[in-house]
């Protein structure tokens, strides 16, 4: 996971727009905002996705 993806994470997550887990929404918000990175990516890497947001990036 690029540092860029991580930043557009977290600034999704300040939105409070959408449940994190929920990848279809953050893709829509990341989507809206220009986030391709964070579009692509959740696409392709799922699982890495949901373990940031349930350990921050800590394995």
């Amino acid at each position: 996971m690029t540092e860029i993806v991580k930043q557009q994470i977290l600034a999704i997550r300040a939105t409070a727009e959408a449940n994190m887990f929920d990848a279809y929404a953050v893709q829509y918000i990341a989507n809206r905002e220009g986030f391709y990175e964070l579009v692509v990516f959740i696409q392709a890497n799922r699982e890495e996705y949901i373990d940031f947001i349930l350990r921050g990036g800590r394995s």
